[in-house]
């Protein structure tokens, strides 16, 4: 198998995935809860109480016509992942509609459906944006905006996400409206954390006198690489190696272990950072 092949069979893995947690997040908690911070599925809420549709029909519609506005406006700039994640997600909903209707909340604590109806879906977005797919719904009228005018992609998203949420109060009660409220401002913040948890990898600086041997353990069992500059200590005059690298979690733990027991002087800057661009890490792209 191509790396080619690998790399698109992980993608789309992860994108049914991001799919199935957004779907699980609306469908069990934000539908039954009339929760209507945004998006589609925000648009679905209200529709569905002022129309005899389902929020998953309506979800369903108002989907297939955004993929239908994708394909006219944007032609072979419309990504085919963008395809994928709409048609599973309206998909999912329609079915679990059917085979699991919610005719009420699932418990009787509002907070707690909240957490999830903000966390799962804002988790797959996190995935989604991650392996740089679109999450469809009004992620297409931002493509579209963005290609055909001049306005602001992220105040206009922002304003009819906002829209949504205020006509929740008035067709709902202010409790849900009030929830929903909590749910719009919370989400861009749960969805940048998660990108940042995904992400996260720990960048060494060490200081150390003998370098071969942290960089055989960095090669041969961490299978990474690292960059070396002599330096001077600026006390004693001694000379130094300066080791740069950058580990995932799981491996700087070791490397961190492996110093602690085989370098003991060696001096370690252990920094996080979510933004490591390069072979091995993220793409350029």
């Amino acid at each position: 198998m191509s790396k080619k092949v690998k790399i698109a069979l992980f993608e789309y893995t992860m994108i049914t995935v991001a799919a199935i947690l957004l779907v699980v997040g609306v469908h069990f908690f934000k539908f039954p809860n009339n929760f209507s911070f945004g998006g589609v599925t925000g648009m679905a809420v209200v529709f569905s109480a002022v129309t005899p549709f389902s929020a998953g029909t309506i979800n369903f519609v108002i989907n297939m016509a955004l993929l239908v506005l994708g394909f006219v406006f944007l032609g072979r700039d419309f990504g085919i992942k963008t395809v994928y994640v709409s048609v599973l997600i309206s998909l999912g909903l329609s079915g679990l509609e059917k085979l699991y209707p919610m005719q009420r909340p699932m418990t009787s604590e509002p907070v707690l459906e909240l957490v999830f109806a903000i966390v799962l879906p804002a988790l797959s977005s996190a995935i989604l944006f991650n392996i740089g797919a679109s999450g469809g719904g009004t992620d297409i009228i931002a493509m579209i905006l963005k290609q055909h005018s001049t306005i602001n992609i992220g105040t206009a998203l922002f304003l009819v996400d906002l829209f949504i949420t205020v006509a929740a109060c008035f067709i709902f009660d202010a409790q849900t409206g009030l929830f929903s409220f909590c749910g719009l401002m919370a989400k861009s913040l749960v969805i940048d954390t998660a990108i940042e948890n995904i992400n996260l990898c720990k960048y060494f600086t060490i200081v150390c006198d003998k370098p071969d041997l942290i960089c055989d353990f960095i090669h041969e069992e961490l299978l990474r690489s690292a960059t070396i500059f002599q330096a001077e200590g600026t006390y004693m005059h001694n000379k130094k190696y300066v080791i740069l690298t950058v580990m995932k979690r799981g491996q700087a733990v070791q490397l961190r272990n492996y110093i602690k027991i085989n370098e003991p002087d060696a001096f370690m800057m252990i920094t996080n950072s979510s933004e490591i661009i390069g072979k091995g890490f993220r793409g350029l792209s």
